[in-house]
């Protein structure tokens, strides 16, 4: 079956900040400010977008429709998309996958997040929880320990350990290299760089990770406007369109559970079978891409995606990150907006400000975070319970 190409023509995003930091700083509010520098990056007005898909996980069940009302209202369909903390790169498979079947020329992905302080919980507990079987799996084969993230990841983490040989000061660097990577990123949440050595010394929330390699909840929203082929000729886009060459959204397999490896709990086969499919698609490999944004919403995780997204061999990320291959100077750069760790994860918004930090380095104009000779970037995004999504871009000239 043909498919018509999917172009990023515009992107926008709000600094991600810690909840209710800003005063009358609204889910609405959030979403009318990326939106609205979406458009103008488009150079586009809201009525030439035929479809929005718009992501949130914590929210009334139409809040998705109250966020774009903002930015006009025209009549479109309006999809409301959550997927655990994969929703922002979900609308954004979503919205290109309309394009790609030929369902509409132009659309809009959204998402947003306005959070609580403090680690993540459940909203409905009168009714079976949608990671039961991840959980229960889990218990049966680490120690168990709430809140259920760290524990979910460190467990993951020190299975590398026990299997691999991988250390503490493995998952370290990863935080201290996020860090570092944020300070020159206006949009991050922490702009603060750290020793290794403070790295280590921060409170520990799961052995081997330390606040300063996990998450923070956070307020924010990012957005993207997907198009045609036709419509980027049509308005004279190419210069700054930015091309999806390869996208894939998996969810979790009979291995997510039959293994019985707390990696793959975490959704370690998902990573594997979504960037496989990307490569399949785009011609492209691991070692196609200058940069990369990945899901580290705790550093163990990003120390397992070098291996899921085929970066090094199994057991092979304790050397590569030894060696400096996924910062400046090195084979790829990973995270350069601080990812996860220090940029935050307003779980909604996470996937679209991943799209728009890839368009910028693939354009050039990511300012001194930019990464030399850009030719193709990379993006994976993932939400337990689950899905991983993995997309690859490159420059609409080639």
């Amino acid at each position: 079956m043909s498919s018509k190409k999917v172009y990023v023509v515009g992107v926008g995003m709000t600094k991600f900040e810690k909840p209710g930091r800003r005063e009358d700083w609204d889910y609405p509010q959030m979403a009318k400010e990326s939106g609205t520098k979406a458009l103008q990056d488009a150079g586009i007005a809201y009525d030439e977008v035929e479809q929005a898909y718009v992501g949130y996980v914590y929210g009334e069940s139409t809040a998705g429709h109250r966020a774009v009302y903002g930015l006009g209202l025209t009549g479109i369909p309006v999809f409301n998309v959550n997927s655990n903390c994969s929703t922002g790169s979900s609308a954004l498979f979503l919205a290109a996958q309309a394009i790609r079947g030929g369902l509409a020329d132009c659309t809009l992905a959204l998402g947003f997040e306005k959070m609580q302080p403090g680690s993540l919980g459940s909203t409905f507990n009168d009714r079976t929880q949608p990671m039961d079987r991840h959980i229960d799996l889990l218990a049966q084969i680490s120690e168990v320990r709430f809140p259920p993230a760290p524990w979910m990841f460190g467990a993951a983490g020190r299975e590398h350990m026990q299997e691999h040989g991988s250390e503490p000061v493995h998952f370290a660097k990863i935080g201290e290299k996020n860090h570092r990577h944020s300070v020159n990123n206006p949009y991050a949440q922490f702009q603060d760089e750290y020793t290794l050595d403070d790295i280590l010394a921060a409170k520990e929330i799961y052995s081997p990770l330390t606040k300063l390699q996990c998450s923070p909840t956070s307020d924010g929203s990012g957005a993207a406007i997907l198009a045609s082929e036709d419509f980027v000729d049509r308005h004279g886009l190419a210069g700054q369109a930015v091309e999806i060459v390869g996208q894939a959204l998996t969810t979790d397999f009979e291995t997510s559970f039959s293994t019985r490896k707390a990696k793959d709990v975490i959704g370690y086969d998902m990573n594997v079978q979504a960037a496989r499919q990307v490569y399949e698609q785009s011609g492209l490999g691991p070692e196609d891409f200058q940069v990369i944004e990945l899901h580290d919403c705790f550093s163990a995780n990003e120390l397992l995606l070098y291996e899921a997204l085929g970066l090094c061999d199994e057991g092979d990320a304790p050397r590569l990150i030894d060696d400096g291959q996924t910062t400046y100077g090195g084979k790829w750069v990973v995270n350069p907006s601080g990812g996860l760790i220090s940029k935050g994860h307003p779980l909604g918004a996470t996937g679209l400000a991943q799209c728009a930090e890839m368009t910028w380095q693939l354009r050039g104009t990511a300012d001194k975070r930019q990464v030399d000779g850009v030719e193709a970037a990379l993006q994976h995004n993932i939400g337990l319970g689950g899905s991983a999504v993995v997309t690859a871009y490159q420059r609409a000239e080639r």
